[in-house]
């Protein structure tokens, strides 16, 4: 069998070469996409608004670093101008207590996904607090690191008063010490409950016996049949409808 071309497939004879051209995709210059690329790099470097915020914070209260990625503002201060951090922030109008809690950044993982690179992780609590105005949208998180054997802060309860639950919970999940908190005492769980569950070298007991949720497949829904009877519910439905 013979295969015949249609007309859309083969070019017309009477086709000038300006209509040729007309038709011909026009291919981008890569100069010029190369230009755009550089451009919109440079624009994305380029300081805003949340950077020089973040930068005259940080000159106020002393930071060692800081960031603002996502319009997220967040300092870095030593353990030891934690207190003057928080009270600097509070006189520049910052008197909304968000949160305060902390991060384990720990190189081995008692339950779940190891370190990617332990090598390059430097071990530590990471104690954040954040704190915003009631008039605008300017918020900071401060930050500071403590060691992982024995993690202590001055109470933050005499400059925000909403910090004395938060400081209770962080003491009870991370073991981080409140030095002068009014009722250091665990929040959640018993007195005499031993550890500090959000820790990474806590074991979680109930996950040794039983994987994380996804992990396995799931378990086939229980099944309808009647065993004793011989039957299933879905027959003995249709016995019920016929009476």
């Amino acid at each position: 069998m013979s295969v015949t071309e249609s007309p859309s497939d083969t070019p017309a004879d009477d086709e000038t070469p300006d209509q040729a051209a007309e038709e011909a995709p026009v291919e981008a210059d890569a100069s010029e996409e190369a230009v755009s690329e550089d451009d919109a790099k440079d624009a994305a470097a380029e300081p805003g608004p949340h950077d020089a915020f973040a930068a005259e914070v940080a000159a106020a209260v002393g930071a060692t670093s800081w960031s603002a990625e996502h319009r997220n503002v967040k300092v870095k201060v030593p353990a030891d101008k934690w207190l003057e951090a928080l009270e600097t922030l509070r006189d520049r109008g910052m008197t909304f207590f968000s949160f305060l809690s902390a991060i384990d950044w720990a190189k081995e993982v008692a339950v779940g996904d190891p370190v990617t690179d332990p090598d390059a992780l430097e071990e530590r609590i990471e104690v954040l607090c954040r704190v915003s105005t009631v008039t605008d949208n300017s918020a900071v998180t401060l930050s500071t690191d403590l060691p992982t054997d024995s993690p202590s802060l001055p109470t933050a309860v005499g400059i925000y008063g909403g910090a004395e639950w938060h400081e209770r919970e962080t003491f009870e999940m991370f073991g981080v010490d409140f030095a002068g908190h009014p009722r250091l005492v665990n929040l959640y769980l018993p007195d005499a409950f031993i550890g500090n569950p959000l820790r990474k070298s806590y074991p979680l007991l109930s996950r040794e016996v039983k994987p994380w949720p996804g992990e396995v497949d799931v378990e086939d829904m229980p099944s309808t049949e009647n065993t004793e009877a011989g039957d299933t519910a879905g027959d003995a439905d249709d016995e019920g409808d016929a009476e």
